[in-house]
């Protein structure tokens, strides 16, 4: 087991140097809606999306163009990986309020 170890840290290393250096974008709910309702990020690069959650209800971001799922509790914020994209508009949503929480990644 003991020879296990830096083997397992070995192959995590890379990982995790890669996800701190990922850039940062910030989605805000309020009122049901993503600010900003179109969020500009660049192609080829996995980022980190800070979700924050300002309604008294909890929210599942979701998207059916790229593999997302989080839910984030009543006023109160989470984070998820997402990417690297190619090129194009990719729209994700609340899945509890359709109707309003409605998004774009543009990513160039």
């Amino acid at each position: 087991m003991k020879r296990l170890l830096p083997f397992v840290l070995a192959m995590l290393l890379p990982l995790l140097a890669g996800a701190a250096d990922a850039p940062s974008y910030t989605l805000t709910l309020k009122d049901h809606r993503y600010q900003p309702s179109e969020l500009r990020i660049p192609a080829n690069v996995r980022i980190k999306l800070e979700l924050i959650n300002q309604d008294p209800s909890p929210e599942e971001f979701e998207s059916d163009d790229f593999p997302a799922e989080k839910i984030v509790m009543p006023n109160s914020r989470t984070s998820l990986f997402i990417g690297p994209f190619k090129p194009g508009r990719y729209r994700f949503y609340g899945d509890f309020h359709q109707p309003t929480a409605q998004g774009t990644l543009v990513v160039e």
